[in-house]
């Protein structure tokens, strides 16, 4: 049954945009434009952000500090160089739901993961498993089977890959508990997308979490889709770790830096192995040269490397307007942007479209995935000439994602005008 609260017309959209509170963040972003000189539909935050407008000067600003003064801009810098990363930790934070002791801005998003697996993926005796979405994110399956292989195992063996029931597209948390209770006392990681890349689907990490732990395994995320997505409460959930990218929901420009999550209780564990690197030194003799390593008791110990500053900066810009808004009320909007995407686009028929994504708000994120019966990618190819900028990944879904920082009621309405002209559909 479709929501009635929701109108199908533009006049409802605009008069929900009037309403909304977060509308004038709309305008600190830079909107790609036609030809026509009129703004995309712009529906791909999923996969790369928009730029806000604060980042060119944040840019700006640190290449100002280098001409100027050179290496002295490690000290003397408007923001300091040297500490540079600790401006964006708390702010981070928030956005992920960790102490801010717990995170760190650094690397890309594999690295990480790798970095991780350093840690926490060790196979033992008869604990050698790794517990995977079959339809995970590629580079995931990549980095757990290069690490199932670093440690002269075959993957053919050591990976387990969840798939979905017979006729279904998305996992169940049953299942998931199902064959961790069967196997775990062969996994050794649990490494899961906490929201799926294809579908939108959201898995509860606090449940997930304490499945693994009860059978000794260790439990980490792949937050790509979630980080300034939706509340993640890392620290609550208890998993062990989580990495995620910020050019997605988090608009820090493409390829930009990622973050990481190393839960509390692993702060003081000098057993634990970890490739190690002068940044995650103890900062009160970093610069001695001579000691050894002495990691610093927090997440920041797995750093490597001083950081990229001018890619940081980016980062930082955008962290600035999550800070401003707050996770809630994105979600808050987001909930409400995305029920409506689902409102219209069930409107023109279960016989047309079929969404894949859980109709449940609490198991997805801002994207909906959609596909379109007996379509394939001219349709996108239409839509997309049309002015719509959105996703098409094989073999038929067309992925959605109004987001709640830059994306209006208006837009979402606009896309499904497109979408139901280009079906040949009539009201």
């Amino acid at each position: 049954m479709l929501d009635t609260s929701y109108q199908i017309s533009l006049a409802f959209a605009k008069q929900m945009d009037e309403k909304d509170e977060l509308r004038k963040y709309r305008s600190q972003f830079h909107l790609p434009l036609q030809k026509n000189g009129e703004p995309y539909i712009y529906l791909c935050g999923n996969s790369l952000g928009l730029q806000p407008k604060s980042t060119r000067s944040a840019l700006e600003q640190e290449l100002e500090d280098w001409k100027n003064l050179g290496v002295e801009g490690h000290f003397h810098a408007k923001n300091p160089w040297m500490p540079y990363h600790e401006f964006l930790t708390e702010a981070m934070a928030k956005v992920v739901g960790a102490k801010p002791s717990e995170v760190v801005v650094m690397n890309t998003l594999t690295v990480n993961l790798h970095l991780m697996m350093v840690s926490f993926y060790q196979p033992k005796g008869k604990r050698t498993k790794i517990l995977i979405e079959a339809d995970a994110f590629p580079s995931d399956k990549y980095a757990a089977q290069s690490q199932i292989r670093f440690h002269g195992l075959d993957p053919k063996d050591c990976l387990i890959e969840l798939k979905a029931r017979k006729g279904e597209v998305c996992l169940q948390h049953e299942d998931i508990q199902q064959v961790i209770e069967e196997h775990g006392d062969e996994i050794a990681l649990i490494l899961l997308g906490n929201t799926n890349y294809y579908t939108g689907q959201y898995f509860n990490m606090k449940k997930i979490s304490a499945w693994g732990h009860a059978k000794g395994c260790k439990v980490g995320f792949d937050c790509a889709h979630g980080a300034g997505n939706m509340p993640l409460n890392l620290h609550d959930s208890g998993c062990d770790f989580a990495v995620w990218c910020n050019y997605k929901y988090l608009n820090a420009g493409p390829g930009s830096m990622g973050g990481v999550f190393v839960h509390e209780r692993h702060h003081h564990d000098k057993t634990l192995p970890r490739l190690e690197g002068w940044w995650g030194h103890n900062k009160a003799t970093r610069f001695k040269m001579r000691d050894a390593f002495d990691p610093i008791p927090t997440a920041e110990a797995w750093q490597m490397s001083n950081p990229p500053i001018l890619a940081m900066a980016a980062v930082w810009s955008s962290l600035k307007l999550f800070d401003e808004v707050g996770m809630n009320k994105l979600r808050t909007k987001a909930i409400s942007l995305t029920g409506y995407l689902e409102f219209l686009v069930k409107s023109l028929g279960e016989d047309v479209i079929n969404i894949i994504t859980p109709a449940d708000p609490k198991l997805r994120g801002s994207q909906l995935s959609i596909q379109v019966k007996n379509a394939d990618k001219t349709l996108f190819d239409k839509i997309t000439k049309a002015g719509v900028i959105a996703d098409w990944r094989e073999p038929d879904v067309i992925r959605v994602a109004p987001v709640a920082m830059y994306n209006s009621f208006e837009d979402v309405f606009r896309f499904y005008s497109v979408l139901k002209d280009n079906l040949g559909l009539k009201d």
